[in-house]
């Protein structure tokens, strides 16, 4: 158990950090921003997809006492993730209208509920990786690679909102490295559980397996349809492929 510790801890921790990727907004030029964007969504997409049908959904039904049990916790992780971002849109949808000055203007709601929606969101995926920690470690570092490829384009989004809401961009790093750090604490908290309920990865991970699959066809497929350009496409496609094969290549380590 104490390796179980060790691993999921050090893979948060890490993903945590990925919050320092915002920086990369003002030292890159934003052209190249947006083009390694379009390859990094798609290259999440194919981990998000990978690791929910060729790690965890496996281990969940060769764990499940009753596949149709396990597959209505797939679909409640769909659900949930569901309902979750209509609150979370419903949120988002007032005063976003630009500040030309960030720091030198009143701070917009939408900046301070971003940061909310990104701390769940955090604490979610920390969920996620100590539960597929639980299982093992091929599969918990499957979940981490597939957090860290898609916390990247939105890290990188989650700061430009920060900077629009009229933080000055010290405060938007830190800010967003606070929501980050939610993520230990719910590794923590999966780890604490899993220490008495010995079923709780039973539970959490057909929910993880169901968001990964509604955020991958939901969120991300429809930002790689925005862009008709045949180069990009086919690029997009490639980053797509990328993604699933290096989830398949974890299979190598078990």
């Amino acid at each position: 158990m104490i390796i179980t510790w060790i691993y999921a801890l050090i893979s948060v921790i890490v993903v945590s950090l990925m919050s320092f990727v915002g920086l990369l907004v003002l030292t890159i030029n934003l052209q190249a921003i947006k083009k390694a964007l379009l390859f990094l969504v798609a290259l999440s997409t194919g981990a998000l997809f990978g690791d929910a049908i060729i790690h965890l959904i496996p281990e969940i039904f060769e764990e499940a006492p009753s596949p149709t049990v396990a597959s209505l916790w797939i679909l409640a992780g769909i659900l949930i993730f569901f309902v979750l971002e209509k609150f979370l849109r419903w949120g988002h949808s007032h005063d976003v209208d630009a500040c030309h000055e960030p720091g030198h203007c009143e701070i917009k709601p939408v900046g301070k509920m971003n940061l909310v929606s990104d701390a769940l969101h955090n604490l979610i995926d920390g969920m996620a990786i100590g539960a597929s920690f639980l299982v093992s470690p091929t599969v918990g570092f499957a979940t981490t690679l597939a957090v860290i490829l898609h916390e990247i384009p939105q890290e990188i989004g989650d700061f430009g909102i920060l900077l629009h809401a009229g933080y000055t961009k010290w405060c938007a790093l830190a800010f967003n490295l606070l929501s980050a750090l939610t993520a230990i604490l719910g590794t923590i908290l999966v780890l604490l559980i899993g220490e008495t309920i010995t079923n709780i990865a039973s539970i959490l991970l057909p929910i993880t397996a169901g968001g990964f699959i509604y955020i991958a066809g939901s969120d991300l497929v429809p930002e790689l349809h925005k862009e008709k350009g045949v180069g990009h496409s086919l690029g997009q496609f490639a980053a797509l492929l990328l993604g699933i094969a290096a989830m398949l290549l974890l299979l190598l380590v078990e």
